[in-house]
């Protein structure tokens, strides 16, 4: 088949061809933007799930949405080790820039924009990564005191007011939530339950790990109240097939239905791996329809990229240590498996492994489904060790 027509998209956040399966949750999201514009109740949300399920995709296309629909939106994606502050403050001008350039009247943007310029000062004393240089102005005694609780309060609400004069909302977009710093995540929720409370158009939707539930609630008690948390899993047969079938047929190529059967085997249904193996199916053809030969080809060929690159990429950053603790999973089976057969595996003791286990939690590369079990954030690792790690 011709390469320049293929029509899959795997990437980190790539919108598929076809966004199947996700209506609901997208059509959740608009409804909680809208009332919040409106100034009524809304709860933010939190989308949770594993890598490769199409979280940031979600994030993507509600953004996109809500853009489209007049909304102000503020788009962040938290790396590790960075201050939360470092990376709002540069968003927020962006944002705070558009609302002030909108049509209707009102000067309550160029005020937040100077309180901006206050909280920026007061950071970059305390947060060493806060590197923004230029001059926004101030307003004095307003959200520049230093204590980041505090401060972040202030200026989501002056934010906040400056959205609803120009009848609005914010939208705060942001991924990788988790690796957001405890302190500074429970500054913003305690931020955005100002906001709440007040009415202000000012709102979350962002997404993270599943480990993202225990620590929302750990940074503020009432976050459970504040957020809904959406499970992003893998799609269904009905909707992993449409994924499948539907970009291929507007271009007069079909899937005969044991090649279906196969991919959707193959990759449980998990979106990102649906584009991988459409990908190689399209490739491995030769004319309409994609055989079942065709998609077997197609999983050899997927398998040595995903090796290569996804796998690859997180297991380079392991420690040897780490790298026999997830081995050991590997051999345990599938699903989750309790701390103590972990190290017994390993022959050692659990207390002996228990920093090998934070330190991974941490990372991003397991986390625990219940007390005491463990279970890997990427779909289709285990295998991946069994390969990598033979022995």
């Amino acid at each position: 088949m011709d390469a320049r027509k293929n029509p899959y998209a795997p990437g980190a956040g790539t919108l598929p061809p076809e966004l199947a399966g996700r209506n609901e949750i997208i059509e959740k999201s608009s409804i909680a933007l809208d009332r919040s514009r409106g100034g009524l109740a809304a709860r933010g949300l939190l989308f949770v799930g594993l890598r490769g399920v199409g979280k940031t995709v979600l994030l993507t296309k509600v953004a996109q949405d809500a853009e489209s629909d007049g909304f102000i939106v503020v788009s962040l994606e938290i790396p590790e080790g960075r201050s939360l502050p470092s990376l709002l403050i540069p968003a927020l001008r962006t944002a705070l820039l558009k609302l002030d350039r909108m049509a209707a009247k009102g000067d309550l943007a160029k005020r937040a924009l100077r309180v901006l310029g206050g909280f920026l000062g007061a950071m970059k004393i305390k947060y060493e990564d806060v590197e923004f240089s230029l001059d926004l102005g101030k307003e004095p005694g307003i959200a520049d005191s230093g204590d980041l609780d505090q401060d972040l309060s202030t200026l989501l609400l002056e934010v906040g007011n400056a959205a609803k004069e120009k009848k609005t909302a914010i939208v705060l977009v942001i991924d990788e939530i988790q690796y957001i710093q405890e302190s500074q995540f429970a500054a913003l929720i305690m931020a955005l339950h100002k906001c709440t409370q007040r009415q202000m158009p000012v709102i979350l939707i962002g997404a993270g790990l599943p480990q993202l539930i225990a620590q929302a609630g750990e940074a503020k008690s009432y976050a459970e109240r504040l957020f809904e948390y959406p499970e992003i899993g893998p799609l269904s047969e009905i909707a992993a097939r449409e994924a499948i079938e539907a970009p291929a047929k507007k271009l007069g190529v079909t899937f005969t239905p044991d090649a279906l059967q196969h991919i959707i085997s193959q990759t449980k249904g998990y979106p990102y791996f649906l584009q991988e193996w459409g990908k190689h199916s399209w490739q491995a053809a030769l004319k309409t329809p994609i055989s079942l030969e065709d998609a077997q080809f197609a999983t050899q060929t997927a398998v040595a990229e995903l090796d290569m690159s996804f796998f690859r990429v997180r297991f380079d950053r392991l420690t040897p240590s780490e790298k026999k603790y997830l081995k050991a999973m590997a051999d345990l089976g599938a699903g989750s498996h309790r701390s103590g057969d972990i190290s017994q595996l390993m022959g050692k003791e659990v207390q002996t492994v228990a920093p090998i286990r934070a330190s991974l939690i941490k990372k991003g590369m397991i986390y625990s489904p219940s007390h005491g079990d463990n279970a890997f954030t990427v779909p289709l690792f285990d295998e991946f060790m069994k390969r990598v790690m033979p022995e």
